[in-house]
């Protein structure tokens, strides 16, 4: 899943996670409320095949309204059992120092990619 306002990064994300053959399947979301609202619905239904549930979140750190940091916090207020296996790696334009230690406390955060993604990075994922 790719959570960025900006249309445009989200369109060459998507196309790079599928030609790297990251993922076949990108579901993208333009705000974090949006996101956050997919995951609360998922994280209610039983007996979900885990294949409709993403490995892995790119989310922008830098958004209108609602940014990244705020949907971390959310996002780890849903059941563990179903976030559990769900990484997540931030997505910036400029590694702010800051940005990182305020996500250290976040279990899901596994990175930080500038943007926009490229083969070498999400190599180094899987």
């Amino acid at each position: 899943m790719i959570i960025d306002d900006n249309e445009i990064d989200n369109f060459i994300n998507e196309k790079m996670i599928k030609s790297c053959c990251f993922s076949e399947n990108v579901y993208t979301n333009t705000g974090t409320n949006s996101a956050l609202d997919f995951f609360k619905n998922l994280s209610i239904l039983q007996n979900l095949p885990s294949e409709l549930i993403p490995s892995y979140i790119f989310l922008d750190i830098n958004m209108p309204i609602l940014d990244g940091f705020h949907f971390l916090e959310e996002f780890e207020n849903l059941p563990y059992g179903f976030i559990k296996n769900i990484k997540i790696v931030m997505l910036t334009t400029s590694l702010n120092p800051s940005d990182v230690e305020r996500t250290k406390p976040y279990k899901s955060v596994v990175g930080y990619l500038y943007k926009p993604l490229i083969q070498e990075d999400l190599d180094k994922l899987v």
